[in-house]
């Protein structure tokens, strides 16, 4: 088994996907402010125009775009809709998806982030899903642990994939592996698009 030290194109990806990161966390507080109110206009025109009843996303990690108050709003406009987060299971095993009511406590999973402690498992028609990279084919660049491609393999039906991510994480190429899929749709603050 290679790891980055051995293997010259993973080091280079690692190295992207780090840079990418600092990047982000690194942005102008107000330029922030206003990529995140562009980016939830066009979120929410997105999930006006798919019109799905159920959603998972991800609670903002390292600075990643916080979609928590347009699935707020997405759920207050009708009573029938429900939204679920990721619940990460043992290394190399896709991720479940548990339903997700605002105000309720939830437990830290072993990256710190919360998650909803008990419930069913569930299957949310559309997933919102954060990239640290991306580019036009809907190719994403993650964490390097291959929860959402391992997930979006096996989650049936399938959910819409959509892409969330600041415009400061496009990059010309991805340089997919062969396990790697693509998003569906992807949303930034400059607009959202079906993948080439």
């Amino acid at each position: 088994m290679t790891d980055a030290a051995t293997d010259p194109a993973r080091a280079a990806r690692r190295a992207m996907r780090l840079a990418l990161i600092e990047a982000r966390q690194r942005m102008n507080p107000r330029d922030r402010i206003d990529a995140d109110a562009a980016l939830s206009r066009h979120l929410s025109d997105l999930l006006q125009r798919l019109q799905p009843t159920s959603v998972g996303f991800c609670w903002p990690y390292k600075a990643e775009f916080d979609a928590r108050a347009v699935i707020g709003d997405w759920l207050a406009a009708a009573e029938t809709r429900w939204a679920a987060l990721p619940v990460v299971g043992p290394t190399g095993t896709p991720m479940r998806f548990r339903r997700w009511d605002p105000g309720h406590e939830m437990p830290l999973d072993r990256y710190g982030i919360p998650f909803p402690g008990d419930g069913p498992d569930v299957v949310p028609q559309l997933l919102l899903i954060p990239c640290n990279g991306f580019d036009a084919r809907g190719y994403r660049i993650g964490y390097g642990a291959g929860h959402f491609d391992r997930t979006l393999a096996t989650l049936q039906p399938r959910p819409v994939a959509v892409g969330v991510a600041y415009e400061l994480g496009r990059i010309d190429d991805v340089q997919p592996h062969a396990q790697d899929l693509p998003m569906d749709w992807l949303v930034s603050e400059t607009g959202c698009w079906q993948r080439l």
